[in-house]
């Protein structure tokens, strides 16, 4: 019988009508980044970079689609704007104040809501807005995971076993150091029983956002009766902090002040710098509470033996824990509790910024000094 002139299909062979598919697919993404960069107000670059605040600075996992839906749906109920927006009830506060701060730190998410671009350009926009605020989460995870391994290592006597710079493995509950900074301050971590207990996942001893990890406090030092006294003050949650928002270097720095004196000494000796800190480059001018939370979540991850990001780790959920801290920072419930805040505010922008900046994060009150009340006697 004679052979049949027609060959079997390759399998590795791809269909003529896919690759077409594939192609049209490839030029309408590349159609739409071309629209999205000619928007207002829009640079040649890429919105991924535009989106690296969002992590850090507005909220730590929502998407960007998600927020400018919630003041959508208030628009949708009757505010013309956004100041109408504010006064409407919510059964989502937290996300409208978190797209209350992207207005804020991601201008480029601002002038794609006051833009008049079709759904799908708007979609594929704060898609790359999205990939931006991942991939700097991931570079911030990356660069905390090996310096946290190196501070530790410095200590005296040196943690044994040894803390790794990449794997993370040894690290978590399973180490005596990173177990001791991770330990709930409502457990005695110096209790062998209680070790034995937390690495057993006994149910007396859970490890959740309900407890403050004790890397929160100065000197690891927690009191019940003041359970606010040095909380947020811990000092590898300042060295994480510089680390990100300031420079590697920063975080050996005890006063943060004599950098003016020594900026002027490399201008005088001919020095150049060319490269910004994250700080400068999303212009913070002073310490932000999401910027606190979003660092207190990486150095829980970077202490932690979880090899990937996850938001929950175990039952220890990243989510809750930051919006914990935001809470607690810009939700005070008092006058006194929102002056426990400013001072606390105070000493970070002391500690980070030194006299960098001390008239933004804490301006005069113009109106009342001498000047003002002279001036003011005057035309009496």
């Amino acid at each position: 019988m004679a052979s049949s002139s027609l060959s079997p299909p390759d399998n590795n062979e791809i269909h003529p009508l896919v690759a077409l598919k594939r192609r049209i697919a490839a030029l309408e993404e590349e159609n739409a980044d071309l629209r999205v960069r000619g928007l207002p107000g829009k640079k040649s670059e890429s919105n991924a970079y535009y989106g690296r605040p969002i992590r850090r600075l507005v909220c730590l996992t929502e998407r960007v689609e998600d927020l400018v839906a919630e003041f959508n749906r208030r628009i949708g109920l009757g505010a013309v704007n956004e100041s109408d927006a504010d006064k409407i009830d919510s059964d989502d506060p937290e996300r409208y104040r978190s797209f209350k701060k992207l207005m804020v730190w991601c201008p480029s998410a601002r002038n794609l809501l006051r833009s008049s671009a079709e759904h799908d350009i708007l979609a594929f926009a704060y898609n790359k807005l999205n990939e931006g605020a991942d991939g700097a989460r991931g570079d911030d995870s990356a660069s905390l995971k090996c310096a946290v391994s190196d501070w530790l290592m410095e200590r005296t006597p040196t943690p044994n076993p040894a803390i790794h710079r990449q794997d993370k493995s040894g690290r978590g509950f399973y180490n005596d150091v990173t177990g001791a900074l991770l330990c709930p301050v409502d457990y005695d971590w110096s209790n062998p029983i209680v070790r034995a207990s937390i690495r057993d996942y006994h149910p007396d001893f859970r490890i959740t956002a309900c407890s403050w990890p004790t890397f929160l406090y100065e000197d690891g030092c927690y009191d019940p009766q003041n359970p606010t006294n040095g909380l947020f003050k811990g000092k590898l949650l300042l060295k994480a902090f510089k680390r990100v928002f300031t420079s590697p270097t920063s975080t050996y720095e005890e006063q943060p002040a004599d950098s003016a004196a020594r900026s002027v000494r490399n201008k005088n000796s001919g020095e150049r710098r060319t490269r910004r800190d994250v700080s400068t480059l999303l212009n913070m001018r002073s310490i932000q509470p999401r910027a606190i939370a979003y660092v207190s979540v990486q150095l829980r991850f970077a202490l932690s033996s979880a090899g990937s990001w996850r938001i929950v780790d175990d039952e220890f959920n990243h989510q809750e824990f930051y919006d914990n801290i935001v809470d607690y920072l810009e939700l005070p419930p008092s006058p006194e509790a929102a002056k426990d805040v400013d001072d606390l505010l105070l000493w970070w922008n002391q500690k980070v910024f030194g006299r960098k900046f001390v008239s933004d994060y804490r301006p005069q009150h113009a109106n009342k000094m001498s000047v003002a009340m002279t001036l003011a006697r005057r035309q009496i």
